[in-house]
């Protein structure tokens, strides 16, 4: 006999490996409803046919189940929402002089009012005085701007303005254009409260005259423009702003558009209201 008991015998004959016998016994006395062995196969039976069936049942609810019907279940591979990704809130409310305004008083808002001033002050009306100056009593807090508005026209000499094929007035010569854009590519909120912000926007820019006889052709440009923002009565304003070069990607393989292509283009597609 072997030493297993009869809980952790495999069955009937050799026990593979032990080199042991073990002894039949004689079979119980025959089941009056029928043999011994059709008792032992009755549950695996059983167990089959309930399972078929609650396979079935649970087929039938899965196809009346309404596409319709949401799915709570928590998902481990859900995607998160990108960092860049719009809320849909309107980021402004109205415009003065070509400049937003009314920005929400969030960091959202604070986000949105220095991508939008970005655009602005990249726009070619700051190299036009008149137009200068309403750009910045717009953007900037009143106090900042009144000191900004002589160096800022200093700067924007006749000489400067000669260098980029502009006469004394900011105009491009009769049949080039002048190409100035801010387009920017997201933005950081590098701190914030209710009262001050201080955002970074990642831009990339064009600059340059388009013409036939230009000698500054068209050319793109990688910043990133962060705006120190206070809240002054409803809305963000500037108090100070500094740029940086990059980051810049790996220049592309596009070719190069030839100067009509190019005049048209900064004619034909307008900016956007820009919104986090």
């Amino acid at each position: 006999m072997s030493n297993d008991d009869q809980y952790g015998g495999a069955g009937y004959g050799e026990v593979g490996g032990t080199g042991q016998t073990r002894t039949r016994l004689p079979e119980a006395p025959a089941d009056p409803y029928g043999p011994a062995r059709r008792t032992s196969r009755a549950p695996r039976s059983l167990v089959t046919v309930v399972g078929v069936v609650v396979l079935l049942i649970a087929a039938i609810a899965f196809a009346n189940q309404s596409p319709d019907t949401p799915d709570d279940r928590p998902s481990d591979d859900a995607p998160a929402a990108a960092s860049t990704a719009a809320t849909g809130t309107d980021p402004v409310t109205g415009k003065t002089a070509g400049i937003p305004k009314g920005f929400a008083h969030d960091e959202q808002g604070a986000q949105s009012a220095a991508a939008n001033y970005a655009v602005a002050l990249g726009s070619d009306g700051m190299f036009r005085k008149n137009t200068r100056h309403a750009l910045v009593d717009g953007i900037y807090a009143p106090d900042v701007a009144s000191r900004m508005k002589g160096p800022q026209d200093e700067a924007y000499s006749a000489a400067f303005l000669a260098r980029l094929g502009l006469d004394a007035n900011g105009n491009a010569p009769q049949g080039s254009t002048f190409v100035t854009r801010t387009v920017p590519i997201g933005t950081r909120v590098e701190s914030y409260t209710p009262t001050a912000a201080k955002v970074s926007v990642w831009y990339t820019g064009l600059i340059g005259m388009s013409g036939t006889k230009s000698t500054d052709p068209v050319r793109t440009l990688w910043k990133t423009w962060t705006f120190e923002l206070s809240w002054i009565g409803d809305d963000w304003k500037v108090v100070d702003d500094t740029q940086q070069d990059g980051p810049a990607p790996v220049p592309g393989d596009v070719p190069v558009s030839t100067s009509d292509d190019m005049s048209k283009a900064i004619k034909e597609f307008g900016g956007f209201t820009y919104a986090r």
